[in-house]
């Protein structure tokens, strides 16, 4: 699923450097595995509000 959201968010031009599985998460019983989307810039976070909120300026304050 992080590859799958890695494509997404690429295809409109966002990247999350640190987006990837929590491999800790992996070790519940049963496992629940975790997406960890990490730290980003301000910018990359208010393009990203810009995608999820279409139509609004720059996204939610």
């Amino acid at each position: 699923m992080a590859g799958e959201l890695r494509d997404a968010l690429a295809r409109v031009g966002i990247v999350l450097p640190s987006l990837g599985l929590d491999v800790l998460t992996l070790a519940a019983d049963p496992p629940r595995p975790l997406i960890e989307l990490g730290r980003c810039t301000v910018e990359t976070a208010r393009r990203l509000a810009a995608v999820v909120l279409p139509g609004e300026e720059g996204g939610r304050s």
